[in-house]
């Protein structure tokens, strides 16, 4: 299993409004003023220099807007956590890499906080039946993960306890956060950056929501339950609490670990096809789907007995529930995509409002054509890919395609960005989890063809809430 990493603890987390609200305010004046005399003293310099140096302030402003955020914890960390996964459309490169740095953090808070934690949530009578490890198992920004045995039985269950006071920090850490890019003017406010803000509000409060986590998770759980590919924790109700999350605790690898990444490649390629399978059925089916790509919320049990390799998932605290209005023009796109058909991939961009009609036609028809090159690993067998994509056998080799490099190339080639304009948010999160599973295959080094997966979630009535195969 993968071995435990060393953390820091810490006793507390500024969670009081007015504290947190003063050190960023400090921060970003501090930070604003250091801009303002780099912008006058760039005046001077030549085109190609000014360029450089402001690249160059951008980065050191993030680095500093990332060590503020850092040192507050909390909510904190998380909303720069999502501003770096959602924020590319609003912030500079240099700001969404530094903030990805917060990913990075592994500080815990100390058991004699986190046990009083839980005896208040849980109160002392049903604490007494828990044997809690005090090293926890993880940490986030929201909270932290403690492996606890019950007594009874001998069942091993997973704590997942929130930080104290991080829940109603929420609203007013996201406007300081948002005051602090301002302030250091990292971003231009604007109606698009306020709708993106709200979605995040949304997802912050849903992160924080433990009670609706708990429920999502059971009920992924009795959805996947008769699929031997996937395994979903059991949530045990009575440990649960507004801010206490009680699953059974599942065992597995991480997929880049040694024991996953020696299997053979066939074996490899089953939990590819399972991954991709899952993401089509939550798009296609049920209409919701775990947004978050982060590969801490997976895990890869190996074959036991009857039970082939099976991939655990976890954490299902950013699950995103999505429209027909909105879901009918992206299935029309997938399906326009894997016919060929690029007027119909125009149409689909036009209805989800991230391509208009006036655009020049020639545009259009790029911009479809990106749109189309995304499916490449889903394509029907006789539209042409790349010889180096593929294996001997034909198959498709997701590792070795280089597919993200070569559209971001396409886009970057044609006149596609003079004219792009900000997708729906919605479309941002899908966006994200279709990367997340591409890059979880191509980890995997899964070698197979998704066009038989994708067909029977073109050509299949899915109007049950489960799909057979």
């Amino acid at each position: 299993m993968d071995p435990k990493k060393p953390r820091s603890t810490v006793s507390r987390i500024k969670t009081g409004s007015f504290e947190r609200r003063l050190s960023l305010t400090k921060a970003g004046l501090f930070a604003g003023t250091r801009m303002a005399t780099h912008m006058a003293t760039n005046l001077f310099a030549s085109k190609e220099n000014r360029q450089q140096r402001h690249k160059e302030m951008l980065s050191k402003q993030a680095q500093y807007l990332v060590d503020e955020l850092g040192q507050l914890k909390g909510s904190v960390v998380k909303i720069g956590q999502v501003m770096a996964l959602y924020g590319e459309h609003f912030l500079p490169v240099e700001v969404t890499e530094a903030l990805h740095t917060l990913e990075d953090q592994t500080t815990s808070m100390e058991w004699d906080v986190i046990r009083r934690e839980i005896e208040k949530e849980l109160g002392a009578d049903r604490l007494v039946e828990l044997d809690i490890d005090p090293e926890p198992i993880g940490a986030a920004s929201l909270g932290q993960v403690h492996l606890a045995t019950r007594k009874s039985d001998g069942l091993k269950l997973c704590l997942k306890v929130q930080y104290p006071g991080v829940a109603d920090a929420v609203d007013s850490d996201l406007e300081a956060v948002a005051q602090l890019l301002k302030m250091a003017r990292l971003v231009s406010f604007g109606p698009d950056f306020d709708e993106w803000l709200e979605e995040v509000r949304v997802m912050m409060h849903r992160e924080v929501d433990y009670r609706t986590e708990a429920e999502t998770t059971e009920r992924f759980r009795l959805l996947l339950e008769h699929d031997d590919r996937l395994v979903v924790p059991r949530v045990l109700f009575e440990y649960c609490t507004d801010h206490i999350v009680a699953t059974t605790y599942e065992t597995g690898f991480g997929v880049t670990a040694p024991a996953v990444q020696s299997l053979p490649v066939d074996r490899r390629t089953e939990l590819g096809k399972a991954a991709l399978e899952l993401f089509l059925r939550e798009l296609f089916v049920w209409g919701e789907m775990q947004t978050d790509p982060n590969f801490g919320n997976y895990r890869i049990r190996l074959a036991e007995g009857d039970m082939p390799d099976r991939i655990v998932l976890l954490d299902f605290g950013a699950v995103q529930a999505y429209s027909d209005q909105f879901l009918r023009p992206v299935k029309d796109m997938i399906k326009a995509s894997y016919e060929q058909d690029l007027d119909a991939v125009i149409r689909g961009g036009i209805a989800l409002h991230f391509m208009r009609r006036e655009w020049p036609e020639p545009v259009l028809k790029r911009f479809g054509e990106v749109c189309m090159a995304v499916l490449e690993p889903l394509a029907r067998s006789d539209v042409p890919k790349p010889d180096f994509a593929l294996n001997e056998a034909g198959q498709y080799r997701w590792r070795h395609s280089e597919l993200p490099t070569r559209i971001a190339r396409q886009a970057t080639r044609s006149a596609i960005s003079r004219y792009f304009r900000i997708p729906p948010r919605e479309f941002v999160f899908l966006n994200r989890k279709l990367v997340g599973v591409y890059t979880f295959i191509s980890v995997l080094g899964a070698e197979f063809n998704g066009e038989p997966i994708l067909e029977k979630f073109l050509y299949k009535s899915t109007d049950s809430p489960t799909l057979e195969d």
